[in-house]
């Protein structure tokens, strides 16, 4: 079993950056793709971006590149989100995702484990 916990969402103004993080519990995290989804109200959730177990391999989806990074430190089981340049087109809960195997896929449904979710808010 892996525990995700996110934090480091709020409220900002469009321009503004935030990076959210998500700690995994657990021994092997180097062994997971780690993957960042989002769900705006009345949407249905969204891939943003996912890494491979290693780091040696990153997706983003297009509405996000060269904005959104995503990095991860396995010494300390832990992921980032950094966002730049928010606008409110990306407000939404941000999810971490775990996935078994360390490729990154960018379907919700090959995660096993999920966050409880951070809401990032960015106003006009």
């Amino acid at each position: 079993q892996v525990q995700l916990v996110e934090s480091g969402g709020g409220l900002v103004q469009a321009g503004a950056s935030l990076r959210l993080s998500c700690a995994a519990s657990g021994r092997t995290f180097s062994s997971y793709a780690m993957g960042w989804f989002r769900q705006a109200p009345g949407k249905e959730r969204e891939f943003v971006g996912a890494k491979s177990g290693s780091g040696g391999s990153t997706v983003y989806v297009d509405s996000v590149k060269g904005r959104f990074t995503i990095s991860r430190d396995n010494a300390k089981n832990t992921v980032y989100l950094q966002m730049n340049s928010l606008n409110p087109e990306d407000t939404a809960v941000y999810y971490c995702a775990a996935r078994v195997g360390s490729t990154a896929y960018t379907f919700s449904s090959s995660y096993d484990y999920w966050g409880q979710g951070t809401q990032v808010t960015v106003s006009s």
